[in-house]
């Protein structure tokens, strides 16, 4: 009995143990495939749209980014222009685009708002910054957690270093930025998100050190000519990388399982020889 019980605790330890060990790679999985899938429901929906209507769209867009403008601390007084969740919503549940940062291997839709249900899944933009339409005078803010054990986000933000570029897919707009400054900063010292006369910004923020999160990264880039001619159509890859965090679980679960199964089976009784017989 008292073997059997002991069978019954490694058992569960090795069911908790594995459990462990697969729900960030799974969680990761998960929400990659929701993010991928948003991207693409967000692509089929403006396929079917026409030329005018995305150029209302961008109009409406910018004609709030002018009125934000006229706001002093538009960062602290978003809710002086009103409007703010209907724009560029195109799919109904708050997406307004999506960003590509290639030196980090991240393509993450982004949502209005910097809720915890947003940034928790995905990139949120920050409501008092300009709505990413580009143009002269306007500073876009995007942030997303890092460190998350079921998703990547900008977990390797810090892997990025002036010169990189990313792109923001933006209703028929391809809009691309080359970052030019990377700060560390306070919380509350937001004067580096503010507009800049003429220039065209998005900064993209998170929380830094890693773990420690009493810091802000701010990883500005300033607007530049599309490398290659931009489209918003999609090609599904053949294959995909797999992703080195995956591989070591991967590895891992057929070990524990052969684990579990030798604890579970009975052990054959051994045969007593007697002296004589």
């Amino acid at each position: 009995m008292k073997k059997h019980a002991s069978t019954i605790f490694l058992t569960l330890i090795l069911l908790i143990g594995l459990s462990l060990l697969l729900y960030p790679s799974l969680a990761n999985w998960w929400n990659s495939f929701h993010q991928t899938r948003a991207i693409a429901n967000y692509d089929a929906l403006l396929s079917n749209m026409s030329q005018e209507e995305y150029d209302h769209l961008y109009e409406a867009a910018e004609q709030y980014n002018e009125n934000m403008r006229q706001v002093n601390f538009p960062l602290m007084y978003f809710d002086r222009v009103p409007g703010y969740e209907s724009l560029l919503n195109v799919t109904g549940n708050g997406i307004m685009g999506y960003i590509d940062i290639p030196k980090i291997n991240v393509e993450l839709p982004i949502y209005h708002g910097t809720s915890e249900g947003v940034l928790q899944i995905a990139v949120g933009h920050v409501q008092g910054s300009s709505l990413p339409t580009g143009g002269a005078s306007t500073h876009c803010v995007l942030s997303a957690h890092r460190g998350l054990p079921s998703a990547r986000l900008f977990t390797d933000l810090d892997k990025m270093q002036v010169g990189d570029t990313f792109t923001l897919t933006i209703i028929d707009r391809i809009l691309t930025y080359e970052v030019d400054q990377i700060l560390t900063v306070l919380p509350h010292e937001v004067e580096p998100l503010y507009v800049t006369e003429g220039e065209d910004y998005c900064t993209l923020v998170t929380c830094t050190p890693y773990g420690i999160n009493s810091h802000r990264m701010l990883v500005r880039g300033t607007r530049v000519e599309n490398a290659v001619r931009a489209t918003v159509k999609r090609v599904t890859a053949d294959a995909v990388q797999i992703e080195p965090i995956l591989v070591a679980p991967m590895l891992a679960a057929p070990i524990l399982l052969l684990l579990l199964i030798a604890l579970i089976l009975p052990k054959p009784k051994k045969t007593r020889r007697y002296e004589g017989l």
